[in-house]
């Protein structure tokens, strides 16, 4: 305790150090990454995101024709694809939370919302705070949520940004999760799950409803900033590439202004000019910490007077032929069994790690997968018509030379000779 005692006042002394303002140099960078989230609504495959939405509406740069387009899109196929996974018993409580927050971003009325399930309509929130007690009745005797710790997050703070007082059993149970280190992926810790922790914790702290507890929230808060602060890389980024833009905003909503801010906005400034964050999911995280905007002031946005200057200019169209140079890819597969295969291909260099199995399935060499959609995009669901499923808690965990892939399969992309590990792990 005298330890987290020190640590905390090392973390106010370091506060008082500004994080850093936007200078005109940056603003074209904005305005790039604003505008490729606007072009990822036009060519979106499956679902409307709404995370990207959010991103969109928290930013200081709009086009409200397309803003409110897609907000018709997320109210009528999004909202639909919930219905019917409330209707199947599904557990959905962040893509819930997403469609809270997104909505909430566009100042939409929440209780006009609703869900008709069995015969008997009720509203979004009152879905979202079911969802939430079944995933805190789960945590009760299994000591795990029905779905995970970042979604329990999103929960917690949409209920919270939304003006619902948080169950203080609800809030509870993430604050032991983070006293007790169950913040976890597998073996490795999640850094982006700290951080939608931190974002919801702090914003039951700002409600002022969790009295009782308070001493231990706070510990929770502290907890949090340390765990970010302490993973921070040399190069700026906390955790990696793709977590540092939640983490950043995490450390602006709990403290608003800490040393290491400045050098992890340089980071993703860096990372954005080098087109690091072509995934709308990553820019609609990077985005708003870039504008020094959290998640936490969708409790706040009025919505008026907004700037609707953003234009789109045509692109002109681009064709990338196969590169003619071809990489060795190794590709293991290891089944939960631990049973292992082996399988080789020649790729285009380039070509993404998607491309690069369907080409190794095509040679009918017994490798096969399937995949499934996410916000991030497609992730492998069977592979060898083996199936590792959320409801098992199990994944096909990916790895390059022995090095975790921190991107999907459409993003990663195969730019040398390299081994492919596709490893069935629970977590």
């Amino acid at each position: 305790m005298q330890s987290l005692i020190i640590l905390a006042g090392l973390l106010a002394f370091v506060s008082s150090k500004p994080c850093g303002t936007e200078g005109s140099n940056n603003t074209e960078l904005l305005l790039s990454l604003n505008k490729d989230l606007l072009r990822s609504l036009e060519g979106q495959e499956g679902l409307p995101n709404p995370s990207v939405h959010l991103a969109l509406r928290l930013s200081d740069y709009h086009n409200l024709g397309k803003e409110n387009d897609h907000l018709n899109k997320l109210k009528t196929n999004l909202h639909n694809d919930i219905a019917s996974s409330l209707s199947g018993g599904q557990s959905v409580a962040g893509l819930l939370a997403l469609y809270t927050l997104a909505l909430k971003a566009s100042c939409y009325d929440l209780n006009t919302v609703s869900f008709t399930v069995g015969g008997k309509s009720e509203t979004l929130l009152t879905h979202l705070k079911r969802q939430m007690e079944q995933e805190k009745e789960h945590i009760a005797y299994s000591h795990r949520p029905l779905t995970n710790y970042y979604q329990y997050s999103q929960g917690v703070l949409a209920l919270c940004v939304s003006g619902i007082r948080v169950n203080t059993h609800v809030s509870n149970k993430l604050i032991k999760a983070v006293d007790h280190g169950h913040i976890k992926h597998g073996d490795s810790e999640c850094i982006d799950t700290y951080a939608m922790a931190g974002m919801a914790l702090q914003c039951v702290k700002d409600a002022g409803s969790h009295v009782q507890n308070a001493a231990d929230l706070d510990t929770a808060l502290t907890k949090i900033k340390l765990k970010l602060l302490a993973s921070q890389r040399a190069d700026g980024h906390i955790g990696n590439e793709f977590s540092t833009g939640l983490a950043v905003q995490a450390l602006l909503a709990m403290g608003s202004q800490v040393a290491e801010c400045a050098a992890s906005m340089e980071a993703m400034r860096t990372d954005a000019r080098s087109n690091t964050y072509h995934n709308p999911m990553s820019i609609s995280q990077t985005l708003p910490a870039l504008q020094q905007k959290t998640y936490l002031h969708v409790k706040s946005k009025e919505c008026l007077n907004e700037d609707d200057s953003l234009v789109l200019e045509p692109r002109e169209t681009v064709l990338v032929l196969p590169s003619q140079t071809k990489v060795a890819l190794m590709v293991e597969v290891v089944k939960s069994s631990g049973a292992t295969a082996d399988y080789s291909v020649d790729v285009p260099k380039g070509s993404s790690l998607l491309e690069a199995l369907v080409l190794l399935q095509g040679k009918n060499n017994g490798f096969t997968f399937e995949k499934e959609s996410s916000l991030w995009g497609p992730f492998l669901s069977v592979v060898n018509e083996e199936q590792a499923r959320q409801s098992d808690r199990r994944y096909w965990h990916l790895s390059s030379d022995g090095t975790a892939l921190s991107q999907g399969i459409n993003d990663f992309k195969i730019e040398a000779a390299q081994k492919i590990t596709i490893k069935n792990t629970s977590y």
